[in-house]
């Protein structure tokens, strides 16, 4: 677990995210309302070298960030039901981008094989506080966690 003590500490991880993915990579955000999801996406969108200004996708689904070191295609399925499988989303997280996710486990038998899930819990004490945690499901996940970690420095 990582505790990050500040919004400016969360920007800094997210940059760590941004700056270290590589084509391919597939990251789901989980948390709850207000936990700072497309805070960690703007920070990622730094990292990758993206200066359009980031919004929240909640009404597109998908928007799409070409001019960086890596496309950014960001996500938002909270809106999703149903029939997540007839969006065409596995052809992005196949693609030569990184998807980030937000509110992917909605998405449940139509997530990619291969994603790392970043959990984001907020502090009961402090609103500025958060809690994440990493999980690897499939090998390019697990180098993505390494890859984070080792420039984070854990």
């Amino acid at each position: 677990m990582i505790t990050l003590q500040n919004i400016q500490a969360t920007e800094k991880f997210a940059t760590v995210i941004g700056e270290v993915a590589k084509a391919g990579d597939n990251l789901v955000l989980t948390g709850e309302l207000g936990a700072g999801k497309t805070t960690l996406t703007k920070g990622i969108a730094q990292g990758l070298g993206i200066e359009q200004t980031i919004k929240s996708p909640t009404y597109t689904i998908i928007r799409e960030y070409m001019n960086g070191r890596l496309p950014l295609f960001h996500m938002d399925v909270y809106r999703i039901e149903s029939g997540a499988w007839d969006l065409g989303l596995d052809e992005y997280f196949e693609g030569d981008g990184l998807c980030v996710v937000e509110w992917g486990n909605q998405l449940e038998d139509a997530l990619p094989l291969d994603y790392l899930e970043l959990i984001i819990e907020k502090d009961d004490a402090d609103e500025n506080k958060r809690k994440l945690t990493l999980k690897a499901f499939g090998t390019q996940a697990e180098d993505f966690k390494k890859r984070i970690a080792e420039k984070w420095g854990q």
